[in-house]
């Protein structure tokens, strides 16, 4: 199954529009900022990711500059944002929940457009993952935090994990829809069992004591 097939295209998209709601929400709710702030962060958050990874695979000009409906995705989902954010509920738990939901979606469709210019198992693990944490980090960044990937926290770990299921399908032969639903499943329980119980990446030795 390549990086153009309907699924993961879907997938792609899905991840996008997620991630775009989760940065334009983050500029609402966190940074404050006005319509145009709302709108550069949520699609900064939604295209960053997948900007690296086509840069570092050599994918040019990147999807999100050759196929239109990536920008569109992105700034739609910016759009919802800044007219409804203010009326969700509980904002906090929207924001993690389609974060976690993007992070899962390009974790998948990052590891798999990786496969399709046959870089390494490893290599395509790596390249899932940046996919998938690329955005929020420059989201963070932008925002003034330090970015979640390089706190305590379960974040690239499940980015990691649900590569890992695609190559490793990939690698069997039986990459296909099953697999590509559960990878992202994979990934989105993981960081949401670590957001729920407060479950964090290990700590160096002593660093809980100091």
């Amino acid at each position: 199954m390549d990086a153009q097939s309907p699924l993961l295209l879907t997938l792609d998209l899905a991840g996008t529009f997620a991630f775009a709601l989760n940065g334009a929400l983050t500029a609402i709710r966190v940074a404050k900022l006005d319509l145009v702030g709302v709108v550069t962060l949520g699609m900064i958050t939604a295209l960053g990711g997948g900007i690296i990874r086509d840069v570092l695979i050599d994918s040019l000009p990147p999807a999100t500059f050759s196929d239109w409906r990536y920008l569109a995705v992105a700034a739609t989902g910016s759009l919802v944002a800044f007219v409804c954010g203010r009326r969700l509920e509980r904002l906090a738990g929207a924001i993690l929940t389609l974060d976690a939901a993007g992070l899962s979606l390009f974790a998948v469709t990052g590891a798999s457009k990786a496969l399709e210019f046959h870089v390494g198992a490893a290599q395509a693990v790596i390249l899932g993952a940046i996919t998938a944490v690329g955005g929020g980090t420059l989201r963070d960044a932008l925002t003034g935090r330090i970015p979640i990937v390089l706190r305590s926290e379960l974040y690239a770990i499940p980015a990691l994990a649900g590569a890992l299921v695609v190559v490793i399908t990939d690698r069997a032969g039986v990459f296909g829809a099953v697999a590509a639903v559960g990878a992202a499943a994979l990934c989105f329980a993981i960081r949401m069992l670590g957001v729920r119980f407060g479950i964090d990446a290990p700590s160096p030795p002593g660093a809980e004591s100091e």
